[in-house]
């Protein structure tokens, strides 16, 4: 049995290795991939930044609650536009139209985008709009008991209507194009190198903060009970407890996190379409979630980056079949690493364990003494001799 002093080294152990490897990362994000990486390679590490900090949202609400969200395409969409609609007003002027609605033949601003010339409103609503719906369609949902597969689909369904509303909307939204065509964001250049690099120190510090956040939330009581819902929700009702509060906290925040990552991703892509937000490119980021390893955050982090960075790759050296590499990337590691890339070392570890122990040395039974051999039944018994009447009397 573990001592208390021995568990409590291990997880002192754990926490230092866990700062050592984030400072590490740190380091290199930061410090060591803006001075070796082009403007064209950094833009896109900030891109696949982007994505991370969305599916750091999917990794709690998944790996750590259980409720498999496939519409997460909604909440990006949501920030992305409430930064974008901003960005556009900004770069039309004060009283006039974006390009887009003059193109459409809007003649008055709707009065939808009047509040987004203010640069809080913007920021605010980047928060507010994607967590309000989420809160609202987390307790109607998880209070009704919803969960499991049919969690899953009617978040993708959710996706789908939000897709088709956008469509629809040209004078309103763009339509199938969207909004792009961003000339600044905030004071910064956006055809500018260096402002691109700040930019891109934004998305990382961003990433950095919220993961913290999120792995402290994990590590706290609230943590624990999310845990405990994901492995038994009808025993934690039982213990007194709403599991609907609990799944709609968790969903809510992962809604935020892909409303920050929308918002974010507009200014360093410089578009936001209808075509990023759909079923595809949310099924995208859960598969990117479980290639990493849904049930650690930092692999849901490694899991984004690798996987667009290897869509990037295949794309560019594989341009007729990059999508069958990018297919078997994701079968092969869900075959061979259950756990994602981030289990791998687990996986290596155990197996190394195991080689090197060797076969397990059999004890002999320790074998009863030997009885005695007693008659048999088939053995013919021995002749008894007649008693005689003096041997009779004897015996009396």
């Amino acid at each position: 049995m573990k001592t208390p002093g021995l568990l409590a080294q291990r997880t002192k152990g754990g926490k230092w290795r866990g700062v050592v490897a984030f400072a590490a990362v740190a380091l290199l994000v930061l410090a060591v991939a803006p001075v070796t990486l082009s403007p064209f390679r950094l833009e896109l590490l900030a891109k696949y930044l982007c994505f991370a900090i969305a599916a750091l949202g999917i990794g709690l609400a998944w790996g750590k609650g259980g409720m498999l969200t496939l519409g997460q395409g909604v909440f990006f969409g949501l920030g992305g536009y409430a930064m974008a609609m901003h960005l556009k007003l900004a770069e039309a002027g004060p009283g006039e139209l974006p390009d887009f609605m003059v193109w459409s033949g809007v003649e008055e601003l709707p009065l939808l985008w009047e509040p987004f010339r203010q640069p809080w409103f913007a920021l605010l609503m980047v928060v507010l709009l994607p967590g309000t719906i989420a809160a609202l369609l987390g307790l109607l949902v998880f209070g009704r008991r919803v969960r499991g597969a049919y969690f899953a689909i009617l978040t993708q369904a959710l996706a789908a209507a939000f897709v088709i509303w956008l469509v629809g909307q040209q004078g309103l939204t763009g339509g199938t194009n969207g909004l792009t065509n961003f000339s600044s964001f905030f004071g910064l250049d956006l055809a500018s190198a260096q402002d691109q690099r700040i930019l891109y120190f934004i998305v990382a510090i961003v990433l950095g903060l919220l993961y913290l956040g999120f792995r402290q939330l994990v590590a706290s009581r609230y943590g624990r009970l999310l845990i405990a819902v994901r492995d038994g929700e009808d025993r934690v009702r039982f213990l007194g407890y709403d599991p609907a509060v609990v799944k709609t906290v968790a969903f809510t925040m992962s809604a935020v996190s892909a409303g920050l990552a929308g918002a974010l991703f507009v200014p360093v892509v410089g578009i936001i379409s209808p075509a990023l937000l759909g079923v595809v490119p949310s099924l995208e980021l859960v598969f990117a979630v479980a290639v990493g390893g849904r049930y650690a955050l930092a692999g849901a982090v490694l899991g984004a980056v690798l996987l667009n960075y290897a869509k990037t790759t295949f794309s560019e050296n594989y341009a007729d079949g990059w999508l069958y590499l990018q297919g078997a990337l994701f079968i092969g590691v869900m075959a061979y690493a259950p756990k994602g890339v981030i289990g791998l070392a687990g996986q290596i570890r155990d197996f190394v364990a195991l080689r090197t122990r060797g076969p397990a040395r059999r004890i002999p039974a320790q074998q009863p003494p030997p009885v005695p051999p007693g008659p048999s039944a088939d053995a013919p018994a021995e002749p008894v001799e007649p008693v005689g009447p003096v041997e009779k009397e004897a015996v009396a």
